[in-house]
C-alpha cells in the first residue's frame, strides 16, 4: 500500500489513546492540513496490471448484473408497477451516492495519511483514526466490522446461490423423471461440485470458469428477455401500489439486487486513471445509469408478464415444458454455479487470512483445506434451512447490504468531515443521518418480513 514506518505504526496499533501530538505520515491526525492536497495518491500507485476505464466498467457491470436482476419482477411484486418502478430508480440513486461518498472520502483519507490506495475496511479504519479524538480508539474494531460484514455478505450470497442453482435443476429434473423430489436433496447433489469450488486458491484458475459463467449468463438472459416481451400482459392481478407491509421486502430485495459495494474499492484501485471514476459522467455514473435502468426494466415488464405469480428469480417462471424454457434455467444454473467459486474466493481469502498464524506452519495446508470445506458445506447447511429463494434474498439484502452499502458510507462520510467540512447548515451531518435511518428501516422491517416468511414454511 505504501504506507511509511509512522502510518503503518498507527495502523497496527489504533487502540492506544492519541495525544494531539500523534502523526500519521508526519499529519497530525483530526486536524486538517492544507498540505494534504499537495498530496497526489494517484501518483503514487502502482500502474502494473492496471485496467483501463473500459476494462472498470466491464467490471463493474459485471458485479452488478448478477442473479440480483432475476429478483426485481419479485421485488416489482412487493412494490407495484408504479412505486416498485420509481422507488428502484430512487434506491439506485441512493446506492450509487453511497458508493461515491465512499470512494471520495478514501481520496480524501488517502491525502491526509499520503497513502496511495486504501480499501474499504482500510478506509473506515483511517476515518476513524482522522476523526474526533472520542472515536479513534474504534478504528481498530470499525476495520473487522467491515471485513466482518464483507465476509458475512458474501457467505449469505453464496447461500442464495446454492438455493437457486438447486430451484433451477429441481424444476427441470422433476419435469423429466415426472417425480416429485424435494428440493433439498437437490441441494446435497450440489456438495460435490462446489467443495472443488471452495477449494480454488488462486483466482487465475477462475478465469475459464468465470469465461464459461458469462457466456451462459448472457445467452439465459437473452432469452429470458425474449420470453418477458413476448409475454407482457395487462392482467387484473397487477397492482399500481403494494399494501405497505411489503414494502419492506421491496425496499431489501431492490438493495440486494443493486448493491455491489464489495467490489467497489478494488476495481477503483486498480484502475489506470482512477480520477476518472468519479465525477461526469465517470465510470461510476455511467455503470450505475445502466444497471438501474436494466433492473427497472425487467422488473416491471417481469412482473406485467407473470403478475401474482412471479418467482424469486424471474427464470423459475419460464415454461419448463418449452426446450428454451429448460436449457435458460440449466445455462442460468451453471452460471450461477461457476459464480460461486469467484464469489466466496474473496470471503475465503480475508477469513483464513485472519486465522492461519494459529495453526502450525506444517499443518497449515490440511487445516486450510478443512477450513475451506466447513466454510462450503456451512452454505450448503444454510440452503437446506431455508430452500425458499424470495425471503432469502430480502434477508441477505436486509441484513448485510443494508449495512455495507448504506450505513458505513454515510458513517465514514460524516467522520471524515466533521472538521469544519459538512457545509452550510452542516447538510451533510442531516442527508447521512436520513441515510442511517433509511438503512435502519430496511434492516429491521426487512428483516422481520423476511423471517416472518420463513417461519411460516415450516408451518
Amino acid at each position: 500500500m505504501g504506507k511509511n514506518t509512522k502510518q503503518q505504526a498507527a495502523i497496527d496499533n489504533p487502540m492506544q489513546e492519541f495525544s494531539s501530538s500523534t502523526k500519521i505520515a508526519g499529519v497530525v491526525i483530526g486536524e486538517y492540513n492544507e498540505k494534504d492536497e499537495l498530496y497526489d495518491p494517484f501518483e503514487h500507485r502502482d500502474k502494473k496490471n492496471t485496467n483501463s476505464d473500459i476494462g472498470a466498467l466491464a467490471h463493474l457491470l459485471k458485479s452488478s448484473l448478477g442473479t440480483g436482476i432475476l429478483a426485481m419482477p419479485n421485488a416489482i411484486l412487493h412494490g407495484g408497477v408504479l412505486f416498485g418502478g420509481i422507488g428502484t430508480i430512487i434506491i439506485g440513486f441512493i446506492c450509487a451516492h453511497c458508493v461515491h461518498i465512499l470512494v471520495r472520502s478514501s481520496h480524501v483519507l488517502c491525502r491526509r495519511t499520503k497513502t496511495p490506495q486504501m480499501t474499504y475496511a482500510e478506509t473506515a479504519e483511517a476515518a476513524f483514526l482522522c476523526g474526533p479524538k472520542p472515536i479513534r480508539p474504534f478504528a481498530n474494531a470499525s476495520r473487522i466490522f467491515v471485513n466482518s460484514a464483507l465476509c458475512a455478505t458474501y457467505v449469505g450470497g453464496t447461500c442464495v446461490y446454492v438455493v437457486f442453482i438447486a430451484t433451477s435443476i429441481e424444476q427441470v429434473a422433476n419435469y423429466h423423471s415426472g417425480m416429485d423430489i424435494s428440493i433439498r436433496m437437490y441441494i446435497l447433489t450440489l456438495i460435490p461440485a462446489v467443495l472443488l469450488l471452495g477449494q480454488v486458491r488462486n483466482l487465475k484458475y477462475m478465469v475459464p470458469f468465470s469465461m464459461v459463467a458469462n457466456i451462459c449468463m448472457m445467452i439465459g438472459f437473452a432469452i429470458t428477455l425474449y420470453y418477458v416481451f413476448t409475454g407482457i400482459q395487462f392482467t387484473e392481478d397487477v397492482k399500481l401500489f403494494a399494501s405497505a407491509e411489503q414494502l419492506p421486502t421491496f425496499f431489501a430485495t431492490v438493495i440486494f439486487a443493486i448493491e455491489g459495494i464489495g467490489v467497489v474499492m478494488p476495481v477503483e484501485n486498480s484502475m489506470k486513471n482512477p480520477q476518472r471514476f468519479l465525477g461526469c459522467p465517470g465510470i461510476l455514473n455511467i455503470t450505475m445509469s445502466i444497471v438501474v435502468t436494466l433492473y427497472a426494466v425487467l422488473g416491471v415488464f417481469g412482473y406485467l408478464t407473470y403478475g401474482e405469480k412471479v418467482l424469486g428469480s424471474i427464470t423459475l417462471n419460464l415454461p419448463t415444458e418449452d426446450i428454451l424454457g429448460q436449457v435458460v434455467k440449466l445455462l442460468i444454473a451453471l452460471a450461477v454455479l461457476f459464480t460461486y467459486g469467484l464469489q466466496y474466493f474473496v470471503a475465503l481469502e480475508i477469513m483464513w487470512s485472519s486465522i492461519k498464524d494459529k495453526f502450525s506452519h506444517k499443518f497449515q495446508g490440511l487445516c486450510e483445506t478443512l477450513f475451506r470445506a466447513f466454510m462450503v458445506l456451512l452454505t450448503v447447511v444454510v440452503a437446506l434451512i431455508v430452500p425458499d429463494l424470495g425471503p432469502f434474498i430480502s434477508l441477505v439484502g436486509a441484513i448485510f447490504f443494508s449495512i455495507l452499502g448504506i450505513s458505513i458510507p454515510a458513517i465514514v462520510e460524516t467522520i471524515s468531515c466533521w472538521e469544519g467540512h459538512l457545509g452550510a447548515f452542516k447538510w451533510r451531518l442531516w442527508k447521512n443521518t436520513l441515510l442511517v435511518v433509511f438503512s435502519m428501516f430496511a434492516l429491521i422491517f426487512g428483516s422481520w418480513i423476511s423471517i416472518v416468511e420463513i417461519i411460516q414454511l415450516y408451518h
